[in-house]
């Protein structure tokens, strides 16, 4: 945390450089801002500067309506709609899609399904089922590389659902069954 006199003078000066760096609370007010906030300044002796909105929070202060402090750089708010791919990403590299379906992960994410392959689009350039397809299809490859389980085995471990559409998936990318990506035995 920076110290008092910084996090001060940058209120002042409505420097944008600490925009997320720091919020100030109004003891009078009960709010706190961002250092940006185009509301008249406080009075110094009536502010006190915390590291994140969480804090003030839980301080006691409540966000300002004008400069919403909850959309500062770095907030998930501000992010927008990364955060919400990058939360989707997070949950198909768990596996939300080998064993539920895009309309439901489009739930747990609070949104529609449409407007998930939607943000797909223009930020990974695939649909969230390519995305799981390919995820899958690398962890296989891994698998099949890596170890000498049988391919049934492989085939559940990477997320699909039958031999018969590992087989498919992996045929469709390399152009050969999956056997024959196998390393062979010394």
């Amino acid at each position: 945390m920076l110290d008092f006199d910084t996090c001060n003078a940058a209120r002042l000066r409505r420097d944008p450089a600490y925009d997320g760096a720091f919020f100030t609370a109004v003891r009078t007010t009960g709010i706190y801002c961002r250092p940006v906030c185009p509301v008249r300044p406080p009075l110094t002796k009536n502010v006190s500067f915390f590291p994140s909105a969480a804090s003030a929070e839980r301080a006691g202060y409540r966000p300002c309506l004008r400069c919403r402090p909850e959309t500062a750089p770095f907030s998930p708010a501000w992010n927008g709609t990364r955060t919400t791919v990058a939360r989707a990403l997070r949950m198909i590299d768990t596996g939300a899609l080998d064993t539920g379906t895009v309309t439901e992960l489009a739930a747990r994410l609070g949104i529609g399904p449409r407007h998930l392959a939607r943000l797909f689009a223009e930020q990974v350039g695939a649909s969230p089922l390519q995305v799981a397809q390919t995820r899958r299809v690398q962890h296989a490859k891994r698998l099949l590389s890596n170890s000498d389980l049988p391919m049934t085995e492989i085939a559940s471990r990477a997320g699909f659902g039958s031999l018969r559409r590992f087989n498919a998936a992996v045929s469709a990318l390399y152009g050969r069954p999956p056997s024959s990506l196998r390393k062979p035995a010394p």
